[in-house]
């Protein structure tokens, strides 16, 4: 999930978490998760003052983001030591696996 502004939203992305007026979290929701964004969708947003919404994956490269090869290898650093531990190995590999899949699309690098 990536939460970016909506001048960078394109249809067809799909959003990861219901949209709300931001200065409201109490009111219903404008648009639901799972929804995909359309030009007319985004219109209408816009037009509501959304200034940011989340979507599914991380469809947008932004200043200051990490590649998602720079965070496996930091997560390599994190559990260097201790890969002696079959428990930490196990837990090395679900955050790996959820950063994969939270950066979908992005090139993963080799399997350590």
């Amino acid at each position: 999930m990536q939460k970016i502004p909506l001048s960078l939203a394109k249809p067809g992305m799909v959003l990861a978490k219901e949209v709300r007026k931001e200065d409201d979290d109490v009111s219903p929701p404008i648009c639901g998760k799972g929804i995909a964004l359309t030009e007319s969708l985004l219109s209408r947003l816009e037009k509501m003052g959304i200034q940011a919404v989340a979507v599914e994956g991380h469809p947008v490269k932004m200043e200051g983001d990490e590649s998602l090869d720079e965070l496996l290898k930091a997560l390599d650093k994190r559990f260097s030591k201790v890969m002696d531990d079959p428990l930490m190995i196990k837990l090395k590999d679900i955050y790996r696996e959820h950063i994969i899949q939270s950066m979908e699309g992005q090139d993963a690098g080799p399997e350590n």
